[in-house]
């Protein structure tokens, strides 16, 4: 039995459903650019309607701080959520009060209705008790499907949990399934790749894991920092100097942990931060003072992937190198193909997560071969951390 309590559980036939989702799309000109969020959500709101359950969305889009801000309205969703539902959806031009209980009362088995920003409100942010109570007037049961907002403790994300019988949706039981199976039960050896350009944002992330994982890689900007604390020469590469004493401090505890620490051996280095800019392969023993290290080089690759292959679980958050500029991508490319392919042999269960981590994966055209991409961000992170997830912990037995 799961920790927590998913549909399987809940008699939603009759019942009013409040589904927390995650709209919260980016969007250009009124349409929405990426429709993954939307996608993700689609299996729990069908299960939903055709069990009989009247489902009623709610989500946060932006940051309007409490106040109605018109571009940040809920309703320019409505067309794209309609045509990957395949059915018409009711729209309330507030989450909670008169206009959303004429729209919940007038919904029949099988309608979806969505709610109106719950941001718009002060009470959503400050987990606010009349704001919970107001929200939960319209709803017999909350389900929760929305992991990438589980890391605050609002009014839609937790207080509900604790005002109406809840239960994880699918997409969040994927997704806790998946973060369990990757470093709460992992099968072994087990490696985590972390990357991006600093170290100051990933401490707590990077002290949890050594104690979690059997290899640690650590790519990106946040590389050079850990060459820097070993008296390495990075030349102009992003780095922070100051933090090389908290480095230092990661080497000792990782060692004290049995968690080995693989650190680039080789670097492609350049002069100019730009797409195509001339660039060579170095040893990160000699590192020139003017040149830059975009990206791990070939020797760092083989590596990486040698030990890969060695490997039964895979946590991925971060890239390797300036992904975003040809050919300062090749490391990321080369290790995450690597990864898919091991996934898909059936030798690896592979989890990535964040924003530049899936911009990366998608780029290299391997997202759709990873066990689990999460699409959240702060919630991913977080839950790497070690940290405890308000959302998460509300549907706890």
């Amino acid at each position: 039995m799961a920790a927590f309590r998913t549909l399987d559980e809940a008699d939603v036939k009759g019942k009013r459903v409040l589904l927390r989702v995650d709209l919260n799309v980016p969007m250009e000109g009124g349409r929405v650019t990426d429709a993954t969020r939307i996608e993700r959500a689609l299996p729990t709101i069908n299960e939903i309607a055709e069990k009989g359950g009247r489902v009623i969305l709610l989500s946060h889009f932006g940051r309007p701080k409490g106040q109605r801000v018109d571009e940040e309205s809920l309703r320019q969703v409505v067309p794209t959520l309609e045509h990957h539902l395949k059915r018409k959806i009711a729209f309330a031009e507030d989450c909670v009060g008169k206009d959303a209980a004429q729209v919940v009362d007038a919904l029949k088995d099988g309608d979806v209705a969505l709610l109106e920003n719950t941001r718009f409100h002060k009470g959503e942010e400050k987990n606010a008790d009349d704001f919970v109570e107001a929200l939960a007037r319209n709803g017999d049961i909350f389900v929760s499907d929305a992991f990438s907002a589980a890391h605050r403790a609002h009014a839609s994300t937790e207080g509900l949990a604790h005002r109406l019988p809840a239960f994880a949706g699918r997409a969040m039981q994927a997704e806790l399934e998946a973060l369990q199976s990757a470093l709460a039960h992992p099968q072994r050896p087990v490696m985590a790749i972390v990357g991006g350009a600093k170290v100051s944002t990933k401490l707590e992330l990077l002290g949890n894991l050594v104690d979690k994982v059997d290899y640690l890689v650590i790519g990106g900007g946040m590389a050079n920092t850990f060459l820097a604390a070993q008296g390495k020469a990075v030349g102009k590469s992003l780095c922070e100097h100051d933090l090389a004493g908290a480095a230092r401090d990661i080497l000792a505890k990782a060692e004290k942990a049995g968690c080995a620490i693989v650190l680039p051996i080789d670097a492609t280095v350049a002069q100019k931060f730009e797409a195509h800019a001339p660039s060579h392969i170095v040893s990160v023993d000699h590192v020139g003072e003017n040149d830059m290290i975009l990206d791990v080089g070939p020797k760092s690759i083989a590596h990486v992937e040698s030990l890969l292959g060695k490997c039964k679980t895979l946590v991925w958050n971060g890239p390797f190198g300036a992904f975003e500029l040809p050919p300062f991508d090749e490391g990321t490319n080369a290790v995450a193909q690597t990864a898919a392919r091991l996934t898909v042999d059936g030798k690896l269960l592979s989890i990535a997560g964040g924003g530049d981590t899936v911009a990366a994966l998608n780029q290299a055209h391997v997202a759709q071969e990873f066990s689990y991409v999460s699409t959240a961000g702060g919630a991913f992170l977080e839950w790497l951390e070690g940290k405890a997830l308000p959302g998460v912990a509300a549907l706890m037995r």
